[in-house]
């Protein structure tokens, strides 16, 4: 190591301490323990350039352990990412560029949104099969276009996840040897040391998923973390996991104390710190200009190396131009509403489950799409997830679009996390009651603003038999609470079609589709107006309604049943199709008004899960047919019959409001 080497990590140390006791609050351990391995890698090993932070080929970078954001604000800010000093000096404030964990879309050169542990490296896995899949597609003899590795910094706490664990076992599984991971094993958390809940041989755990193992024993030694990166890079057959043992909280009076993790190290600390690391100056902030210069001079080798790809590219288009509208239209992934002829809403008068109909829609959008990929935890068959014809991804073949997650819904979704960072439009299904493992990840991607989509099914006590432990009831406004999400929930092939195109045609959004086991009736009025989340499904005959009754999924055909009900007991009332109350928020007011008009109250909601959430629209007067409890085993029909979601108690209730509102 030189002298400027090591003044080059000092500075990324002193950066870290001091935005963390500018701010009185952060997390000061990790970066001090972690700033040798980061700065070896982005200086010597990583292929980017801080001019141009969204270059194709870049090499990625995930913060796993994104408690350590104060020394990747520091690295960024050196390297020229656009983090200015007063940037630093706002860490953790109101609307800085420097929040308290990375943030995709917020920090330049930041590639995802990290601070639940363990998400960091499920999103890293996603990044590399991306890499992987979208290589087999694009690269030619002698044209490596998509040639770029994946690199997650994780510490102790990312790997007693278990997310991490679903998420790395795919990884080996699959040999995914372009994810190479930093461990920063410093055997600290809040609560102390890691003995009492975490003393596993983690090189053997990593060695029996299926990675290539190195260690490094001094964390301060960038000769071994050079040569520990080289070696995994080697390594054409498996992911590589580098363990490199370090001391939390490094060079201050706190090092190997778990009080240096989560809190600021304290004036005289700091000041101690920079005593012992001989830093130049104990002025807040300083950096010295040989830092400054060096890292300019690494800076500019990212730039030459996107310029040298920048001319192998135009060389690639020019010899293969069909690959270069290819390569741009994989770049835009989204629908034109208008690219959907008339062939894609046809109506089938079959009764059919909106599991079925979602799959055969699916395969109609998958050749417009060839970026989409996707798959299921394990339940592709019932789920309906598979696309025909378009190959599986799998160790022999990275070419294949239907991806096989097993069992392991909450890695699923943060893969699929990393997947759309990288640029595909994935889509990941399980049943519905089993989303809630998948949620925390689901959250990230409403977070980053990732048009994932989720195909939920299995939507309700419809699923019969299987009881309550696979009824969902509270999930849709569990679902419906996270900011940023359209939950669509079709009542028939026409809809399910329009919840489609609603998440096909999003950018920045994601979505879920909820849909049924059971077959479920056609019904003539349905149309794409569900594509507005609400819209007047059968209106009644006088200009102001008695009542309106408001549904979601399979509960829209009894209303439908129970308005004919009613109109034989002189009852008019107007049927809404309420398939997602988001889209229907997002509606101009006028529109709103028109569908549920103010001067209407007696209003009655009905949907096969928890009530919670719909009294917005039906207010104090009105009622809610939903359920109380977490359903049984029976057939799903009888369930149906037995918790009154059928035409007979749907009249009396809304002749029940009726007399209320009167």
């Amino acid at each position: 190591m030189t002298n400027l080497d090591q003044l080059s990590v000092n500075s990324i140390r002193i950066l870290a301490a001091d935005q963390v006791q500018k701010a009185n609050s952060g997390h000061p351990g990790a970066p001090l323990g972690t700033a040798p391995m980061l700065y070896e890698l982005w200086t010597n090993h990583m292929s980017h350039n801080p001019a141009n932070p969204s270059w194709e080929n870049r090499d990625r970078f995930i913060l796993s352990g994104g408690h350590g954001s104060a020394g990747y604000y520091a690295l960024l800010h050196l390297f020229g990412y656009g983090l200015s000093m007063d940037d630093l000096k706002n860490f953790r404030q109101y609307n800085s560029l420097t929040p308290g964990h990375p943030e995709y879309r917020h920090t330049p050169g930041v590639e995802c949104t990290t601070g639940p542990l363990g998400s960091g490296l499920a999103a890293g896995v996603g990044m590399a099969m991306a890499e992987e899949h979208l290589a087999s597609i694009f690269n030619k003899p002698g044209y490596p276009i998509v040639d770029h590795y994946t690199f997650v910094e994780c510490g102790d706490g990312d790997l007693m996840e278990g997310v991490a664990q679903e998420a790395l076992s795919l990884c080996g599984t699959l040999a995914l040897d372009k994810m190479i991971i930093l461990y920063d094993s410093n055997r600290i958390t809040i609560e102390g040391s890691t003995d009492p809940v975490f003393h596993e041989d983690v090189l053997k755990r990593m060695e029996a998923l299926g990675f290539q193992t190195l260690e490094v024993e001094d964390g301060t030694d960038l000769e071994a973390i050079s040569k520990a990166i080289e070696a995994a890079k080697a390594n054409k057959e498996k992911p590589s996991f580098i363990k490199i043992n370090t001391e939390i909280g490094y060079g201050s009076p706190k090092q190997g104390n778990a009080s240096s993790h989560g809190e600021p190290l304290g004036d005289e600390n700091v000041t101690a710190l920079k005593t012992t690391l001989a830093y130049p100056s104990h002025e807040p902030f300083f950096v010295p200009d040989e830092v400054y210069a060096n890292f300019e001079t690494h800076a500019a080798k990212g730039k030459l190396a996107e310029e040298e790809w920048n001319r192998l590219r135009d060389a690639y288009y020019a010899e293969y131009p069909e690959m270069k509208e290819l390569f741009e239209r994989y770049q835009n992934g989204t629908l034109n509403l208008e690219d959907l002829d008339e062939s894609y809403w046809e109506k089938t008068d079959k009764k059919e489950a909106t599991r079925a109909s979602s799959g055969k829609i699916l395969n109609k959008l998958k050749d417009l799409f060839p970026m989409m990929v996707g798959g299921s935890a394990d339940l592709g068959p019932s789920n309906k997830t598979y696309m025909n014809g378009a190959g599986d991804f799998t160790v022999e073949d990275r070419s294949g679009r239907n991806l096989h997650f097993g069992v392991r819904e909450i890695g699923m979704g943060g893969i699929c996390n990393g997947l759309a960072l990288h640029g595909l439009r994935p889509y990941a299904g399980t049943f519905f009651v089993f989303s809630d493992y998948a949620k925390p990840m689901v959250r990230l991607a409403s977070l980053m603003q990732l048009p994932v989509i989720y195909v939920y099914s299995h939507d309700s006590i419809g699923v019969g038999e299987d009881g309550p432990t696979h009824q969902p009831v509270e999930h849709l406004a569990s679902y419906r609470s996270i900011p940023n999400i359209t939950v669509f929930r079709p009542a028939d092939q026409t809809e399910t079609a329009a919840g489609w195109a609603v998440a096909m045609a999003s950018e920045k959004t994601p979505t879920a589709l909820i849909l049924t086991r059971q077959n479920v009736d056609q019904i003539a009025e349905t149309s794409k107006e569900a594509m507005k989340g609400g819209y007047i499904l059968s209106d009644s005959e006088k200009e102001t309604p008695d009542a309106i009754l408001i549904a979601s999924g399979s509960e829209v055909k009894p209303c439908m049943d129970a308005k004919k009900l009613l109109r034989e007991q002189r009852v008019d009332v107007r049927v809404v199709s309420m398939p997602s109350i988001e889209l229907f928020e997002r509606q101009p007011e006028d529109y709103k008004n028109a569908v549920l008009p103010r001067n209407v109250k007696a209003r009655v909601v009905v949907e096969a899960s928890k009530d919670f959430g719909w009294g917005r629209y039906v207010g104090l007067d009105g009622a809610i047919l939903g359920m109380e409890s977490f359903g049984a085993s029976a057939p799903g029909s009888e369930l149906f019959d037995i918790y009154g979601f059928k035409a007979e108690p749907i009249a009396a209730t809304v002749n029940e409001v009726i007399a209320r509102c009167s």
